[in-house]
Formats: structure tokens, sequence, C-alpha cells
């Protein structure tokens, strides 16, 4: 990409679309997003093998937060934008949707990172 053919040699570039948000509505984001996917599609549901009103707020445990633990997570993407004249064409919540939608569509992916083959595999390709 551009940082390979325009970024300086041993320049670190952060790569990030000027939205910063708290993990928790981020979290609710991804709920309120597979609900909807699921309401207005019902083909979804036979995926996820659930009901809609499953789908909410009571999907989320909260935890101790540990030593070092962020409420959120921002990048300064000001230096590839600046340098490079990169910036993020699709919007956050675009770009929720369609990788949710991507994990949806792709379940026999999932079902082998989830199953342990995936770690199996990587194992097996990458043994000292």
């Amino acid at each position: 990409g551009i940082v390979l053919e325009k970024g300086r040699l041993g320049e670190i570039y952060n790569i990030g679309g000027f939205n910063e948000e708290t993990n928790i509505n981020i979290v609710k984001l991804i709920i309120d997003t597979i609900s909807r996917i699921m309401k207005n599609e019902v083909e979804y549901r036979k995926i996820l093998k659930t009901d809609l009103e499953n789908i909410n707020y009571n999907l989320i445990t909260y935890v101790q937060d540990r030593l070092g633990h962020d409420a959120r997570y921002a990048i300064d993407p000001s230096k590839i934008v600046k340098e490079l004249g990169w910036y993020s064409e699709t919007p956050f919540v675009i770009g929720i949707e369609r990788t949710i939608r991507w994990y949806l569509d792709n379940q026999e992916w999932l079902e082998s990172v989830t199953s342990g083959d995936y770690q199996k595999y990587y194992e097996e390709m990458y043994k000292r």
C-alpha cells in the first residue's frame, strides 16, 4: 500500500479514522448491529442459531479492570495524513458492519479458529 510506496524507511505510521469511542460503546454498537441484521435479514438468524431477543446488552459481562487496561484505544493518524495523504475511506460504523457480516458469512473459517484447528495448523506450519 501507500506506506510501502511513499513512506520513509524506518518510520512508523498509525492508521486510523479520527474516531475515538469508549470500549463499552463499541461493544454496544456491535450488539445493536447484529440485532439489526438479524431483525432485517432472516437468513442470519439461522447462521447464529439464536433468537433475536437473545441479542441484547445482557451479553455484556463487566469485569474488574486489570492494570493498564484502557477504557478506549486512540490512534493518532495525523502523520500518515500529513506525510502520505492517506485517510480512511470507510466510516467506522460501516466498517464494523462489514466486519460483522464477514464473520457471519464465513462461519466455516470461524469454526476452524474457535475449535482449535487453526492453532494446530499454525503450530504445524511454524515449528522451530
